[in-house]
């Protein structure tokens, strides 16, 4: 995973949240897709930091994430 700062690279990547994203704001992250790496930035701050992860990575977090951890 690296932070990437570069908003020329993010600026022209195809940014979606969520479904289960209100419309009212809230703590959200935006995820674009390429085909190196999966993106990940703050939807309050679209020219701070991005994420860089790998696609096996986040293909393992999302794996994770929608298992019940009750």
């Amino acid at each position: 995973m690296n932070a990437d700062e570069s908003t020329t690279t993010s600026q022209a990547l195809a940014w979606f949240k969520s479904s289960h994203s209100g419309a009212e704001g809230g703590q959200c992250v935006e995820v674009a897709v390429a085909n190196a790496a999966v993106h990940v930035r703050d939807s309050k701050d679209p020219a701070g930091p991005v994420l860089r992860i790998e696609p096996a990575d986040w293909a393992a977090f999302v794996r994770f994430a929608s298992e019940s951890h009750v």
